[in-house]
């Protein structure tokens, strides 16, 4: 027994730190994906201006649309790139006060990101096609009720790998997001332990140093992603705007240069420096709870 939650509780702790974020970014979250979904296509993409369209069109419950797959992808994949990454620097570490050089934590972080975002690419198109389908024609909209339904309905029309379109960018984005927010993360925890800062100040402090690096490296494969999990083929020919996530930003940067690739970074880095920084709070805060069961 003891074994097994030994390999159960650092996935778990990801799991409870990913969810408790996603709760909290949840609206910010939903106005990027538009924000992205509007620059690919002409409409708006000034934070106010997709806000208030959003409450506009289904009130502020509209701007927690997909939590439920939200909440799914945060328990497989945060769970897992989180556990893993603890689980992959156990494992690196010669012994268990080994402070590991940089070059070893990216590592960790990228095998961790890749793997974990595979499990939970399931989860994750579904949240993107459930926060876009109210921008589609009223003829066109999926109008999936809720996760489950998701899965079933993508399962159904499009194939059991339906539910895996988009890993590639998907898992490309984990590895880069993974590397800015845990790679960095150890790495500032490991040089402001060295200047004497500790306890909740070296915390935050780390942090909000990843939260930064988190949003600058991911975010161009986050819009490549954003764009390849809400295509549809076309009516008339059957064919998809984009053969896949490079032709996807190749076009991209074609319209409108190697900095499209990084459309909505303000509103990109809101959501995804706090949701990483209180993942991480909430993830120091998770262990310290079991240390204090004696779990």
């Amino acid at each position: 027994m003891e074994d097994a939650w030994k390999a159960m509780k650092p996935f778990l702790t990801g799991s409870l730190s990913g969810c408790f974020a996603t709760c909290c970014i949840q609206p910010i979250d939903m106005v990027k994906v538009r924000i992205q979904l509007g620059a690919a296509e002409g409409g708006s993409t000034n934070p106010v201006t997709v806000t208030k369209n959003l409450i506009a069109e289904g009130g502020v419950k509209g701007l927690y649309k997909g939590l439920s797959a939200g909440l799914t992808r945060q328990v497989f994949y945060t769970g897992a790139r989180l556990g893993l990454y603890d689980m992959f620097t156990e494992a690196a570490k010669s012994s268990p006060t080994e402070k590991m050089p940089f070059w070893k934590t990216t590592v960790c972080a990228l095998s961790a990101g890749g793997l974990a975002a595979v499990i939970g690419n399931p989860a994750d198109l579904s949240l993107i096609r459930m926060q876009s389908d109210s921008m589609n024609p009223p003829d066109q909209r999926r109008n999936y009720r809720g996760v489950g339904h998701a899965f079933s309905t993508i399962i159904k029309e499009e194939g059991p790998a339906g539910l895996f379109k988009g890993a590639v960018p998907t898992a490309t984005r984990a590895m880069a997001l993974n590397f800015g927010m845990l790679g960095f993360n150890t790495l500032a925890k490991d040089q402001l332990s060295s200047m004497g800062v500790t306890g909740p100040a070296q915390v935050f402090g780390a942090s909000a140093i990843a939260g930064f690096f988190a949003s600058f490296f991911s975010l161009p494969f986050d819009y490549v992603k954003t764009q390849v999990q809400k295509m549809r083929a076309d009516p008339v020919t059957g064919e998809y705007p984009f053969k896949g996530p490079v032709d996807c930003a190749m076009k991209q940067i074609k319209i409108g240069g190697i900095t499209r690739l990084w459309s909505g970074f303000p509103t990109y880095y809101v959501r995804i420096a706090p949701h990483a920084m209180i993942t991480l709070i909430a993830q120091d805060a998770v262990k310290k709870m079991w240390a204090d069961l004696g779990l």
